[in-house]
Formats: C-alpha cells, structure tokens, sequence
C-alpha cells in the first residue's frame, strides 16, 4: 500500500470561515472553563507560526465526519474512567491533547464517551493492566482534555494515539491520533494526515489539540424566535456584542443571530452563517 503524501498545513488559498471556527470562538468568549494547560485550545490554530490553518477536521455543512481508522491488536474494554494517564514519576515527554468533540451541524456535543490507549515512552502496551488507558466524557461545552506522555515507537508505526468516541446513543467512532514532523509519518501505510494533532512544544512538555466531528445529526443549529423582532434593531457594526434572537441589518438585509458572540471585522453576517441567518 502506497503511504498517504503529506499535505501542506496552508496552501495559500483564501478559505471561508468553518462553521466549527466560529462556534469554537463563540464558545471561548462566552467563559468556556479553562483545560488542562492553562486555556482553552483551539485544534489547528497558528501553533505559534503566525499562520492561520485549516480546522482539522473541517467542520460545515455537507463535510464529513473525522475519518475512522482501524483499532489495532492492543484495545482492551473497560478502561477506567479518568483524564489523567501518567503520575508524578511516569517517564515520557508529557503531553495534552484538548479540544471539542461537534455533531454534523457543527455544535459541540456533551456526554461524549472519549476511550484513549497508547503505547508508553518505550514502545510497548500494557496488556496485562490498564496503564496508559482510560475513558472520559466530554463536559457540557464539548470539551476534553488528557493529560499523558508522548507515546514511543514500535516497529512498522509512527507515532500515535488511539481512541474510540460515542456520543450518547450513537454508533462507535475508532480512529488515531497523529504527530505532525514525524519521520515515520512518510512510511506508515496506516498514517492518515487529516488526523494530524496540531502539536506545540511549551516548557519540557507538548500540547497537542484536536476536534473530533462524529455522525450525529443535530438539527437547526438554533430554533427561531417566536415572535421575531421586526424590523432589525440596528446595522451590523464591528466591535458589538450581540445575543442569540439579536437583529441587524448589513447591505440592505436583515439578518438574526444565532449564537451570542463579539463581532470582529471579516465575520460580517453575509460570511458566517453559523453566527448570522437571512430574514
């Protein structure tokens, strides 16, 4: 089997805002608690390189859902529940990885069942107990956070972590979590780079973030008001703090908003239909 090429971070195109983006964004600013880290981390952001990248996965209407890949010969049930996998003295290189878990219609999902495993700093899995394993769920914004080690290689992979997630009364998602700069990336047939973690050194540790999207369909993304307001109460201005019900007029259209959020320049109503709906 051919490995999977690389795929450049940014291509250099112009990209339309992601629906996942903004949420994500309308989430940090209405006082989401802060992960494991210091802050709440937004999966595929600058990293510090002062470029502006893709959300991984891409989440909008009509995208598909993150990408399954195989469970591999070391999963074991029943894991216990808990987010940390490592204690004072566990060898390693630490590492979190944090991030939301979203339906198809782009908002973040509760109560989501998140089972991680992965190899220790040596390479090799624990199949007698449960080190390096463990289950969480993801809190009433769609967040998680694990705090563990970065895992060490075995022959014939590259760097990775496994996990299993299941929103409530869903069908299981089985995928893999991947390093980004890892020489082996380049001959791991398994190795997909739509599951790449955005990956930032900080102190003697890594931070790694990512967002998972899962088959679950959601709805409207926000009911409508009943009544509406009529006509809008103002024109759309950056720089405004608007709630969900808000209306505004911007270019001659009269617009409703769906999710309470500070408006910025390039976010203007006709550009991001996760924030802003016709009528």
């Amino acid at each position: 089997m051919t490995p999977a090429p690389e795929v450049p971070e940014d291509s250099g195109e112009d990209r339309r805002i992601s629906r996942k983006s903004v949420l994500k964004a309308a989430l940090i600013a209405g006082a989401v608690p802060l992960l494991a880290g210091g802050g709440v981390a937004l999966a595929r952001d600058a990293g510090g390189s002062g470029k502006t990248l893709a959300p991984t996965p891409y989440c909008g209407d009509g995208d598909g859902p993150t990408r399954e890949q195989i469970e591999g010969p070391y999963f074991k049930p029943n894991s216990p529940l808990r987010t940390s996998l490592v204690t004072s003295g566990t060898p390693g290189t630490p590492l979190t990885v944090s991030g939301y878990v979203f339906g198809r219609s782009c908002k973040p999902i509760p109560g989501v069942l998140l089972d991680f495993w992965q190899a220790d700093t040596y390479g090799a899995y624990d199949m007698n107990g449960f080190a390096f394993r463990g289950h969480q769920f993801t809190d009433q914004s769609g967040a998680f956070s694990l705090t563990t080690i970065v895992p060490g290689l075995y022959p014939g992979r590259t760097r990775h972590i496994h996990v299993k997630a299941q929103a409530p009364n869903s069908r299981i998602l089985t995928t893999q979590l991947y390093f980004p700069g890892e020489p082996r990336n380049n001959t791991d047939a398994i190795f997909d780079p739509a599951l790449l973690m955005n990956i930032r050194n900080v102190g003697s540790g890594q931070q790694g973030t990512f967002d998972f999207v899962l088959n679950v369909d959601q709805g409207p993304s926000v009911p409508p008001t009943d009544p509406p307001t009529d006509p809008p109460g103002s024109t759309w201005k950056a720089g405004t703090s608007y709630n969900a019900g808000d209306r505004v007029t911007y270019g001659g259209v009269a617009y409703r908003c769906l999710q309470a959020h500070s408006a910025v320049s390039g976010w203007e109503p006709p550009n991001v239909p996760a924030l802003w709906e016709r009528g």
